[in-house]
């Protein structure tokens, strides 16, 4: 995950979509990253993001700038986990992801 992200120091991660109503969820993503993660006002962005586009084509809706302008956080969820624990928990992550990985 932290590989896929590959947030520099001091960045936030921008979330969105059904999983980040889940604040657990959010919490622990921002714990394992260990930076803040930011869940939007709007979180069904993805279905925003269709209208919008929609909005655009037909001439109703402004700029995507302007929308992105818009865009407001809900919440901010900071790491709280000790780095410690944080690496104990990707090294078993790891070891399981390992273990069930089909050997061709």
């Amino acid at each position: 995950m932290r590989r896929d992200w590959n947030g520099e120091a001091g960045s936030v991660l921008r979330v969105d979509g059904g999983m980040t109503a889940n604040a657990w969820a959010m919490q622990f993503l921002a714990d394992i990253l260990g930076s803040p993660v930011d869940r939007p006002a709007v979180t069904e962005t993805s279905a925003l993001g269709a209208a919008c586009l929609a909005g655009l084509q037909a001439g109703l809706a402004p700029d995507p700038g302007a929308w992105a302008e818009r865009w407001r956080a809900e919440r901010r969820f900071t790491p709280g986990m000790p780095a410690s624990t944080r690496e104990a928990l990707y090294s078993a992550w790891q070891d399981a992801v390992g273990r069930t990985r089909s050997q061709r």
